[in-house]
């Protein structure tokens, strides 16, 4: 699907040429062969392919070819449910027209495609550093929902440390997910700043370093939150290893008090006729009594340790 600004209008097919050449902005949302070749012509420039945008070396990533600048970065995909899956998106930016191929739906895009629409006048570089805002902002909001308080109530201390160590482990992959787009969009900024300073608008650059320092704070704040996670994960292991200590030891007593009583309940259920005990009239009482006193005695002996 391609999209054109300033209209901001959806079509199944692209324009005219000479009216595809008027636009400032093209969106193209997994473009087809013949939305491709329309661009191409009309505007003289390369439309790269999903496997060249999901390129993860920093020389393919960033490129000056011509005057016109191409990059990638892995943007949040913007779901309904589970916002936190990075898509490849490609940027080629001149200055008659800004680019941009993606292969999912995002919340950023579509805002900043609100933005440009309401403008008068609109420049390719200003588009783009509206979208890099746009983004910034985005993923300042996904930031700050990962430590959301869910009010999920766990009857059983077992699954909630379970359910702590999923949420934990998904967090810290959305985390990771959230550092790397952060790191390419500074990357990003950073590059067009310095590669078309000759034509960007006065504006622009230091909208673009605004982003790029934007960024960098969100770059920090995410390696905080990646620190958090980290603690919070070493505190959910460290108390469910106590708790699997305390059932061995508790496992570990009931052992060691339970050998002398099956012991001596072995030794008088032997059955031999020349044990003693047999023929005396409290000889079943002094059983119990010994196997009583055996078990009490290591009880004893392990709470005087301090040990239960």
């Amino acid at each position: 699907m391609l999209r054109a600004i300033p209209e901001a209008s959806q079509t199944p097919s692209p324009p005219g040429r000479e009216a595809l050449a008027r636009k400032v902005w093209i969106d193209m949302i997994e473009p087809t062969d013949a939305e491709r070749a329309a661009f191409e012509a009309a505007f003289s420039l390369r439309v790269p392919s999903k496997a060249e945008i999901g390129e993860i070396e920093a020389t393919s990533r960033l490129q000056l070819v011509d005057g016109t600048l191409y990059m990638t970065a892995p943007l949040i995909f913007a779901g309904e449910n589970e916002p936190w899956f990075p898509t490849p998106t490609g940027f080629v930016l001149s200055q008659r027209v800004l680019l941009t191929v993606r292969f999912s739906p995002s919340a950023a895009f579509d805002a900043a495609s609100k933005e440009c629409a309401a403008e008068a006048k609109l420049e390719p570089a200003t588009v783009f550093a509206s979208l890099l805002e746009a983004e910034s902002r985005h993923l300042d909001d996904a930031s700050h929902s990962i430590f959301r308080p869910d009010h999920e109530k766990l009857s059983r201390e077992t699954a909630m440390l379970r359910q702590l160590m999923i949420r934990t482990g998904r967090t810290s992959e959305r985390m990771a997910r959230i550092h790397y787009t952060l790191v390419c969009l500074e990357r990003i900024a950073k590059f067009a700043a310095e590669r078309a300073r000759d034509w960007l608008p006065q504006d622009v650059p230091p909208r673009l370093q605004a982003v790029s320092s934007d960024v960098a704070s969100l770059v920090q704040f995410s390696e905080g939150l990646v620190s958090r996670v980290q603690l919070l994960q070493d505190a959910a292991t460290g108390i469910i290893n106590i708790d699997q200590n305390v059932v061995m030891k508790v496992l570990t007593v009931a052992s060691v008090v339970g050998i002398p009583p099956v012991l001596i309940a072995g030794i008088y259920g032997m059955n031999f006729k020349n044990i003693h005990e047999y023929d005396w009239a409290w000889g079943y009482q002094w059983g119990l009594a010994l196997i009583v006193i055996s078990a009490i005695i290591p009880f004893i002996w392990f709470k005087w340790k301090d040990w239960i």
